[in-house]
């Protein structure tokens, strides 16, 4: 049996990392505008964007926006302590790509399931008033590389007709 990572399980393992982090207390994904910042909200919050993919020659970068956001007081007195917070949660994230062998979950024989890694410098952008709600926090493009074969023998499609 052959493994392979896909979007829908790199969706999922991101949204495991923010359920299994124990400052953060909501995770969402979807698109910017999906993000639910009603009063039922617990925080700190992780929402994943789905930014874009771009295909290699043996490997596929799903590249995605990574919001870490808490709650900011209305005065604002503890606006630098959410940030502080809110930027070691997003390294412990880059941190797990980087290094975390807790994404390998078999490294043995020929059927080994193939890792989650990223590759280069990311840069971490803060935002204080990007949304209506009162929260702030930080926000990073969280590029993750999985193997892709290119299998045309498992593509859907008709193999019988020569196309001219």
């Amino acid at each position: 049996m052959t493994y392979f990572k896909d979007y829908n399980n790199t969706i999922d393992t991101l949204k495991q990392l923010g359920a299994n982090h124990y400052q953060i207390k909501t995770t969402s994904s979807g698109d910017l505008w999906e993000i639910d910042l009603e009063k039922n909200t617990m925080f700190p919050l992780m929402h994943i964007n789905p930014v874009n993919a771009i295909a290699g020659t043996h490997e596929m970068t799903l590249n995605f926006q990574i919001f870490i956001m808490d709650l900011v007081f209305p005065d604002q007195s503890n606006e630098q302590e959410v940030l502080s917070d809110c930027l070691q949660i997003c390294n412990d994230l880059i941190g797990t790509f980087k290094n975390g062998e807790s994404l390998l979950l078999s490294n043995q024989g020929v059927n080994a399931i193939p890792k989650y890694f990223t590759e280069g410098d990311i840069t971490i952008n803060p935002f204080t008033e990007r949304f209506d709600s009162a929260v702030t926090g930080w926000v990073f493009t969280l590029p993750i590389i999985i193997e892709n074969e290119y299998n045309t023998c498992i593509a859907p499609q008709s193999t019988t007709d020569a196309i001219q």
